[in-house]
């Protein structure tokens, strides 16, 4: 089974976030969520966007994210939700044992962090067709799909649709994503 960083979105460490890391531990996955806004969770993605761009900063995202992957050398699947993608992007690009990244509602040139993807590393991209905080991210994930992304599209326009408890919640897109996710790591782990 598969070691795992799963980074959460701009609400911080909910407990959205954590019933998914749950239904990814149910399935004999170690997961590790690290929280990158120490302790602070908000009532909304405008809230929880301005603190991470004003208060914590990208660099203090990543920062923190380094920190937290340094205590589990041993992971080697890397999920972000939203904001969380790019820590789980940079540690996909930045350690050698990385297997696999996993990016819900959201998407990054492959050349954000690294001038190229790791060969052989795993890149799943889960976005809702509609989703208006991810009008930017679903072109890019168009132009990776089938090169170095396997990008699956749901029909929708809800950015936190794994988040069980938010009105944003799509049970069956959750568990396609689940399902495919799973899919994923047992493809790629050792």
């Amino acid at each position: 089974m598969t070691e795992i960083l799963l980074f959460h979105h701009a609400l911080g460490l909910t407990d959205g976030v954590r019933w998914l890391a749950g239904r990814l531990a149910d399935a004999g996955h170690t997961v590790h969520t690290p929280d990158l806004f120490a302790g602070r969770t908000f009532g909304t993605l405008e809230d929880g966007v301005a603190h991470a761009e004003q208060d914590v900063g990208v660099d203090g995202i990543l920062q923190r994210a380094d920190e937290a992957a340094a205590t589990h050398p041993e992971a080697t699947g890397f999920l972000g939700i939203s904001l969380g993608a790019l820590p789980a992007y940079r540690l996909t690009q930045t350690r050698p044992s990385a297997r696999a990244c996993i990016a819900i509602s959201a998407a990054l040139p492959v050349d954000h962090f690294a001038p190229h993807w790791p060969a052989g590393v795993a890149l799943d991209l889960h976005l809702k067709s509609s989703d208006p905080w991810g009008e930017d991210d679903l072109p890019v994930a168009w132009r990776l799909a089938g090169d170095v992304a396997e990008l699956y599209e749901y029909p929708g326009d809800q950015h936190l649709f794994t988040e069980h408890g938010h009105s944003d919640f799509d049970p069956a897109a959750t568990d396609l994503v689940l399902s495919r996710t799973l899919a994923t790591l047992e493809r790629v782990s050792d």
